[in-house]
């Protein structure tokens, strides 16, 4: 599944630490917004963990948005930026 993360830190540390784990999971497309493709259900809920032990629940947000592979495809974007990953891969 591919999940569309925002948040809103308001601590410039713990915004850090945000960014670190999210890196591991996907791409930053703007300063708070990561595109994290081809996540299992397992792996988007480890992430899911180790974002909301990392933040303050009364001060911070995170929002995860699951975008469909249809969804994904009608993404459009404006300015700067590369459009989403594909889901599927084939080597040759």
């Amino acid at each position: 599944m591919f999940y569309l993360v925002c948040f809103d830190i308001v601590d410039d540390r713990t915004r850090q630490r945000v960014v670190k784990v999210l890196k591991g999971y996907g791409h930053r497309v703007q300063k708070s917004v990561f595109e994290c493709s081809k996540l299992s259900e397992d792996r988007y809920l480890k992430l899911k963990n180790k974002l909301e032990d990392l933040i303050d629940l009364t001060e911070d947000s995170i929002r995860y948005y699951p975008l469909c592979k249809g969804c994904v495809k009608n993404v459009e974007h404006t300015g700067i930026g590369e459009d989403p990953e594909p889901q599927d891969y084939k080597v040759v």
